[in-house]
């Protein structure tokens, strides 16, 4: 069965999106060699943390690095009413970092397996080069 994007709410699309991008920052961190807990996640939220997802949701737009559609797909899961509230940033950053879940949860869901990892990749590369920093 093929769940049609366009049907779905952005809260569902960042369900899954954030399930889409996080094993490829967990596997980047198993590369760089962290492999404490610990570290794994202290490391892992300069990635995938709310003001993380964030930043590089903005860096994409400034950079234009987003299909029209994706941006659609961004401004739908950001736009959505969640009935859940952040724990660690406010409601704005939670908001665009649902928005940037959503665009991986919509490239999931078309089944574009090498847009996502184009983008898991550009996004670990944001980081690691200091482009995005996750603290604000």
């Amino acid at each position: 069965m093929q769940v049609d994007y366009q049907q779905l709410n952005g809260i569902a699309l960042a369900y899954l999106g954030d399930a889409v991008y996080e094993p490829f920052i967990r596997q980047h961190m198993l590369e760089l060699g962290y492999t404490k807990p610990t570290k794994l996640h202290h490391h892992a939220t300069h990635y995938v943390s709310a003001k993380a997802q964030a930043a590089l949701i903005e860096r994409m737009q400034a950079d234009d690095v987003l299909t029209a559609t994706e941006t659609e797909v961004f401004k739908r899961g950001r736009n959505a009413k969640s009935h859940t509230s952040a724990k660690h940033t406010d409601v704005l950053t939670y908001r665009v970092s649902t928005g940037f879940e959503a665009v991986f949860g919509y490239l999931q869901l078309t089944n574009q397996q090498a847009r996502i990892a184009t983008l898991a990749q550009w996004c670990i590369q944001q980081v690691d080069e200091g482009r995005v920093s996750s603290v604000k």
